[in-house]
């Protein structure tokens, strides 16, 4: 059995090669991963920067594709689908990093007021028991789980809107020109969730004060957009050592009951040390990645590869 996975996802190299000596499994960087190294491949496990559709896969022996994320639409599901190869995401597993994300974001900024939470899936529902627990006023939109108040309501009585949806058909370009116009002159707009969720020229057509983890076409982002916001990132609002260590266990427990292979549990793995990381949670955090990036916009992705994982930093009741 070979398994063909992003050389940048922590711990799932060392816990394959400790658990399952009879697996082979091939580090690689994202952009080598193409059809000829894929093609004799049981299993592909990717980030978000590997688009997996019938160029990658047609004529291969991938079963099963993973990606260590929240977000799977770099997979063409369809096309899975219909050849018969299981695909699976990992919802849910950086979600406490996201909000720790947001949280901090609200403290650099001193916002408060009401706060608009687009998506109530897993992050959606923790930056709601956050922003409560910090006395913010908060509303609600989820349509599609029954919740809450209609987007432009949103829209109108909102002072920070913060969005948690993945990125399709319906949500992409979700805050657009349309949404913005209706937004209280001084609100700010925080994207923490895919680049497209948010159309960023009409953001900087608004004068609305923004913050930007997640980007259109990553990692060429564009500078003016940079240049303009409150606080930038590199898509780097889920990187936690649990956020980590969920996704890359969650891919290996898909792993494991395709294969029939012996689970493995990452946080009893001897030898596998997940606590040596300890990125920068000092307050401020947030400003000084900022800083770094509208230094040199080029550097998203190198900055991005080189980012410490968070610790389990933001522990609060």
């Amino acid at each position: 059995m070979r398994i063909v996975c992003d050389a940048h996802i922590p711990f799932l190299l060392e816990a394959v090669q400790k658990a399952w000596p009879q697996v082979e499994i091939i580090p690689l960087k994202p952009e080598e991963i193409d059809a000829s190294a894929v093609k004799d491949a049981d299993v592909l496990v990717v980030r978000t920067r590997t688009k997996v559709n019938e160029t990658l896969l047609a004529d291969s022996n991938v079963q099963l594709v993973c990606t260590a994320t929240i977000g799977y639409d770099h997979i063409d599901t369809a096309y899975c689908e219909s050849q018969g190869i299981r695909w699976m995401s990992c919802p849910g597993c950086n979600a406490q990093a996201v909000c720790d994300y947001i949280e901090e974001a609200l403290q650099e900024t001193q916002a408060q007021g009401t706060i608009g939470i687009v998506g109530v899936g897993h992050v959606g529902s923790l930056v709601a028991k956050m922003a409560e627990r910090r006395g913010m006023k908060v509303l609600l939109n989820d349509p599609p789980k029954g919740i809450g108040v209609s987007l432009d309501f949103i829209a109108q009585n909102s002072d920070i809107i913060t969005f948690h949806v993945p990125l399709d058909k319906t949500t992409y370009h979700l805050c657009d020109d349309t949404f913005l116009n209706k937004c209280k002159p001084d609100a700010f707009i925080i994207n923490a969730a895919r680049g497209g969720v948010v159309d960023e020229q009409a953001l900087l057509r608004s004068g609305h004060p923004f913050i930007l983890d997640t980007w259109e076409n990553e990692p060429n982002i564009h500078p003016e957009i940079l240049a303009k916001a409150l606080l930038a990132s590199m898509h780097i609002a889920g990187y936690s050592v649990a956020g980590k260590r969920n996704a890359s266990q969650m891919c290996l427990n898909a792993i494991a009951e395709l294969f029939n292979l012996q689970k493995i549990d990452i946080s009893k793995s001897r030898g596998l040390d997940i606590s040596k990381q300890k990125g920068d949670t000092a307050p401020g955090w947030i400003s000084r990645i900022s800083d770094q990036l509208k230094a040199d916009p080029t550097a998203f992705e190198a900055l991005r590869k080189a980012y410490p994982l968070r610790g389990e930093l933001i522990d609060r009741a």
